[in-house]
């Protein structure tokens, strides 16, 4: 029976991963949060969605250039809200985040599970001192049937994580209206603070990973950090009708953790869909470079 059952699961999420939604809508959103041409990436790509709240704050002491991101924006038409988080915006700041997470121990997170303290500090200077969270929560209240979309690439991804368990677990949106797709995503937190995110999103959660994107497999799995379910892999370069594995478990060996040695940061982990993401979001969704 629990075979049955896991087949079952397997089949139901694969078939709901929607390759269509991830490549049309989530990336664009991920895309948009680079940069400071939200509005534009939307109107591209996700015409009628307007921009509520774009928030860009420093988020470590190293150098003012080192901000974390996010930002709101609702489809009345699609009935949709959207909370997005930007990736890491320069290198120190990637520095900064690699030293960090392999000298300093995990931190608790304020709904549960213990996280990587840079993740954690960067999210709750978005949410808190930026506004974000006030700012969705005005959103909930206006729009409380809607959809909610949260998507974010690479450190966004993480950021999308926490955001994702702290919406759940305060009931801002209902689990079953929330969908979850992140792109590079690296892992977040503890096993306690990935089945936190299991348990309280059931449905449409993904983590979409590009071939031999390194990103995924950091901090490793001997620091205690663990994945979260469902990841998404592509062994290709995720052209239009590129096939994909999707695999249930939150370290599946059917997935990228089959690709120990072999992994690469450029070109696959800012590149998902054929677009490298930063870039283009900084273009306001013009030009791939």
């Amino acid at each position: 029976r629990l075979l049955a059952l896991l087949s079952f699961m397997h089949i139901s999420l694969t078939a709901d991963f929607s390759d269509s939604l991830a490549r049309n809508t989530f990336l664009p959103l991920a895309s948009g949060a680079y940069g400071d041409q939200q509005q534009e990436c939307l109107d591209k790509h996700i015409p009628g969605a307007k921009m509520s709240l774009h928030v860009e704050i420093e988020c470590d002491n190293v150098t003012s250039t080192d901000t974390c991101s996010g930002y709101t924006a609702v489809h009345e038409g699609e009935k949709f809200v959207a909370l997005v988080f930007r990736g890491t915006n320069t290198d120190e700041q990637l520095d900064l985040e690699i030293y960090t997470t392999l000298s300093d121990e995990k931190v608790p997170f304020r709904d549960g599970g213990n996280v990587v303290p840079y993740f954690n500090d960067a999210f709750n200077k978005i949410w808190d001192d930026g506004g974000l969270g006030d700012d969705l929560r005005r959103l909930a209240i206006l729009y409380p049937t809607y959809k909610l979309y949260i998507t974010g690439h690479s450190l966004g991804g993480a950021l999308a994580a926490l955001g994702a368990v702290h919406v759940a677990k305060n009931s801002l949106f209902p689990s079953e209206n929330i969908l979850y797709y992140t792109f590079g995503e690296p892992r977040t937190g503890d096993k306690q603070f990935a089945n936190l995110l299991d348990s309280l999103i059931l449905q449409s959660h993904y983590r979409v990973v590009h071939n031999h994107d390194m990103i995924p497999h950091c901090p490793f799995l001997s620091m205690k950090y663990y994945h979260h379910a469902t990841e998404v892999w592509y062994q290709n370069d995720m052209a239009v009708g590129d096939s994909y594995t999707v695999c249930v478990g939150q370290e599946d060996p059917k997935c990228s953790d089959s690709n120990k040695f072999n992994l690469n940061f450029d070109p696959d982990h800012p590149h998902y869909y054929g677009i490298e993401v930063p870039s283009y979001g900084r273009s306001g969704c013009t030009h791939n470079s």
